[in-house]
């Protein structure tokens, strides 16, 4: 079974266990909040079922209609941006939602927030076009948990505000270098930050030096790629 982190809140403990590459998996008390599941469900059978999944977007690392069939179950309700829910059908398009850039809505207690995802940088903007992606910032029991999709340094991340955890990606080119995620960090201020969407690179390392040292950032290096 993945190797769970586990942070206090005022409402109980928040459960963070990596998975793979960009899905993870968040518990709190009774509720289990999957993030862009992809892969063997075998990655999932010690964590219970999902009440909760998010989609970021439609690109095949994030998204796999097939592990969401293995995944689904008559609860569950599944939130993502358009371009990936439009992609669902039968019984994983009856329960799912858009949620558009800048909205909120709530699940049982906990607050989801829609921020832009995407890239910036004019020789990128091919992989993530604006107005396509999400990330998402949750409320957990007065925690704020921001996991950021593929993306680049936007405003809307860079203003953030209240995160204590935090997601960033670093592979190149397609999201940020791990210089450019650092930055982002300074600028929004978690109080733990995990490097994950690393493949292919050494921009976590990057990422993790870059902060050493830096006052109220704490990194955390996860292996997102162990074998199964």
């Amino acid at each position: 079974m993945p190797q769970a982190d586990v942070f206090e809140s005022a409402a109980g403990e928040i459960k963070v266990t990596p998975v793979n590459h960009a899905s993870l998996v968040l518990g709190f008390g009774d509720l289990t909040v999957y993030l862009d599941p992809v892969g063997s469900p075998d990655r999932y059978k010690d964590l219970p079922r999902p009440d909760l999944i998010l989609l970021t977007h439609e690109h095949g690392d994030h998204f796999n209609p097939d592990t969401l069939a293995a995944l689904l179950m008559p609860q569950t309700r599944i939130i993502g941006s358009r371009v990936v829910i439009e992609k669902l059908e039968g019984a994983q398009a009856e329960q799912a939602e858009i949620l558009a850039r800048g909205e909120t809505v709530d699940f049982r207690g906990i607050e989801i927030t829609a921020i832009p995802a995407e890239n910036i940088s004019p020789e990128r903007l091919k992989y993530h076009p604006p107005g396509v992606g999400n990330g998402y910032v949750l409320r957990f029991g007065g925690k704020g948990v921001y996991v950021s999709g593929d993306t680049e340094d936007t405003a809307e991340m860079r203003a953030l505000e209240d995160i204590d955890i935090a997601f960033l990606p670093m592979n190149q080119p397609y999201t940020m270098t791990g210089q450019q995620a650092a930055d982002a960090a300074r600028a929004f201020r978690p109080k733990v930050v995990y490097p994950f969407h690393y493949l292919g690179g050494a921009e976590n390392e990057v990422f993790a030096t870059e902060l050493a040292g830096e006052p109220g950032i704490e990194v955390r290096m996860r292996d997102w790629y162990a074998e199964e």
